[in-house]
């Protein structure tokens, strides 16, 4: 904030002015309605997912203690219902996506490790990848890109990765990593060759997730599904 002392709405509109001026930004475009109403429904659908958990921790908190009776029956019909609400929703979500987007839906599931609830979010929290110019990009967004911590010979922090932004995407891919490890070529290549020089199990498979990423990018740009054999300049960049 340049040592700015004050902070009153005159100032930051100076400030934000400034910064425009001296960073290059691109125009902003907003998301069409139906990617802007999965969004809602994928945070209401994460809503119930936590007081699904929730619930069930509580439940069987209590019998392992042994209670009985209307409180047991009780959590077990909230339980049914919350579920029955994620289904529901998880529907009506998939049934947009493929009215706006079955052909690229169809792609990202051409990959072999990545699921249709996956490709689903995925085209979601991307905007069907419009919103992103390269791989880097996308992976940055989803805190799954590689930070250092270091300054001089003192401090030499280990290399993770952000973990900034939807970390409910970054779980599901991060589960899809397992499947393509072994059942996707260029990932089972890439997870065997980490592995062999010794690093860990774990940074192998985040890699793979990004290799995964970096093959959905190239994907949606090209228009064309999955071929094992195909090599695209978009999923290096």
């Amino acid at each position: 904030m340049k040592l700015q002392h004050n902070k009153t709405d005159k100032s930051d509109a100076k400030m934000i002015v400034q910064y425009a001026q001296e960073q290059k930004v691109s125009k902003w475009a907003p998301s069409p309605k139906f990617i802007e109403e999965c969004k809602d429904l994928h945070t209401t659908i994460t809503l119930y997912f936590k007081q699904s958990t929730a619930l069930k921790n509580k439940l069987q908190s209590l019998l392992d203690k042994g209670v009985k009776g209307k409180i047991i029956t009780s959590l077990k019909r909230q339980v049914r219902q919350v579920q029955c609400e994620i289904k529901i929703l998880e529907r009506e979500m998939e049934d947009r996506i493929k009215y706006h987007e079955q052909e690229l839906l169809t792609n990202l599931t051409s990959i072999p490790g990545i699921g249709r609830k996956t490709a689903i979010l995925l085209i979601v929290c991307t905007n069907g990848f419009r919103a992103f110019e390269n791989a880097r990009q996308v992976s940055s967004f989803f805190g799954l890109s590689p930070i250092e911590i270091s300054s001089g010979s003192s401090v030499r922090g280990r290399s993770r990765i952000s973990k900034k932004g939807n970390p409910v995407m970054r779980n599901y891919l991060f589960m899809c990593s397992f499947t393509a490890s072994k059942n996707n070529q260029q990932c089972r290549a890439l997870y065997e060759r980490i592995v062999a020089k010794g690093k860990s199990k774990k940074l192998a498979l985040i890699a793979v997730t990004n290799k995964l990423l970096k093959q959905a990018f190239a994907i949606a740009k090209s228009g064309v599904q999955y071929n094992q054999d195909f090599k695209s300049t978009l999923a290096v960049n």
